[in-house]
């Protein structure tokens, strides 16, 4: 990955997908990882042909998985004309050094995809900034003799350093002052939007949050009669889109927010500080989940980590499981005395697990089908007003 933001995938190339079996990750969850994977190359602009898997102890440190398996990717990836390499795990500098060679192919592990991704959908002045910071930052660290040409972003003047400097050294402190710029730039950036948020007014303000690609995008316009891009790809939304709501006569301000995934990469996290001060901030959650998606329960965990992380677990949280338009499951047969798995639950007994306990509202919906919204909504509008009437109990007569 250059540190120049001007990556972007093309259309119609292949790749295949490399992933680790071990203690941590059996052959179950190892496919999971890979399918979700293959949905990134897809946001991409990649079609994904083959799926590769090894058992492993640790990762070589040459190459992260053995020299077998290497092997048979080098023979079929000559053999099918594949443009891409992608792992799962992040690699070392040395390891995707390495493979290059030995593979002859471009080498992506799973958090220089999800960088490239957000690159692409990077569209405004603020989400680039905030990409661009994300790349470097994951750059630094990994700086190879590689980058010969990052003198010429710096200009021809005002370089340090005599001509008996390293060239590696050079292109670190040019990094380094990339770094610097990019936090300059947001920081400005940020201190305008925490002005934006406080002259909103004294209005309830209600996030949503949710894995990626949950329909948060298309809850966000049917709530509030917007039109906010949305698509079935991962990570379409990148900017914090800001609406005011009405239900009755409540008025409040409704965000939708970039979406989570697993093993976001931790600079991510950082550079869009001032986009997840939207859910830092808000009053109330909306916590999106799919419940179609064979892993939702994970996706919810992964959610509710990643929230915690960020400080924001505590909130007042409304439960929507959206999609139950989409929701299937497979019948056991009557005389079938193997275990009863999740895939096999209905939506009525999902309803009746671990659910059934929560001390916070839990509603199932179909945002496409606009199953449940007035039930939404009006959930939605209790929690509003009676947090409205606790803050500002001089207007609470106008509900």
């Amino acid at each position: 990955m250059k540190p120049t933001a001007t990556t972007t995938a093309i259309p119609e190339h292949v790749c295949v997908l490399v992933g680790v079996i071990n203690k941590k990750q059996d052959d179950t969850l190892a496919k999971e990882y890979l399918d979700e994977l293959a949905f990134l190359a897809e946001t991409y602009g990649l079609r994904t042909k083959k799926s590769f898997t090894q058992k492993l102890e640790k990762p070589d440190k040459a190459t992260f998985i053995g020299k077998g398996k290497v092997s048979e990717i080098k023979n079929y990836v000559k053999e099918n004309a594949i443009d891409v390499v992608i792992f799962d795990d992040e690699l070392s500098p040395s390891q995707q050094r390495n493979l290059e060679k030995e593979l002859g192919k471009k080498i992506l592990d799973r958090t220089t995809l999800i960088l490239e991704i957000f690159e692409q959908r990077a569209h405004t002045a603020h989400a680039k900034t905030q990409v661009q910071l994300a790349q470097y930052q994951y750059l630094l660290p990994r700086l190879t003799g590689m980058w010969t040409h990052l003198e010429r972003q710096r200009g021809g003047t005002g370089t340090r350093g005599g001509a008996g400097e390293k060239e590696i050294e050079t292109d670190r402190r040019i990094v380094r002052d990339k770094i610097a710029l990019l936090k300059e730039r947001l920081k400005e950036i940020d201190k305008q939007m925490a002005t934006q948020r406080k002259n909103r007014g004294e209005l309830i303000r209600v996030a949503l949050v949710g894995y990626t690609n949950v329909g948060k995008s298309t809850i966000m316009n049917l709530i509030s009669k917007s039109n906010v891009f949305a698509e079935n790809k991962l990570f379409a939304t990148l900017d914090t889109t800001v609406r005011k709501v009405t239900i009755d006569n409540l008025a409040f301000l409704l965000s939708d927010t970039v979406g989570f995934i697993r093993k976001l990469p931790t600079q991510l996290v950082e550079s869009f500080k001032s986009t997840l001060d939207e859910v830092r901030e808000a009053d109330v959650l909306i916590h999106i989940v799919d419940i179609s998606h064979k892993n939702f329960e994970d996706h919810l965990n992964v959610v509710k980590q990643t929230l915690t992380e960020i400080g924001a677990g505590d909130k007042p949280t409304i439960l929507v499981f959206n999609k139950t338009d989409a929701f299937s499951y497979t019948q056991k047969d009557e005389d079938d005395l193997t275990p009863t798995l999740r895939e096999n639950l209905s939506l009525a007994e999902i309803k009746n697990t671990w659910m059934k306990g929560l001390h916070k509202p839990v509603l199932f919906i179909s945002a496409q089908t606009k199953e449940n919204i007035d039930e939404f909504k009006k959930t939605l509008y209790v929690l509003v007003k009676e947090m409205h009437v606790k803050r500002y109990p001089y207007n609470s007569l106008l509900y």
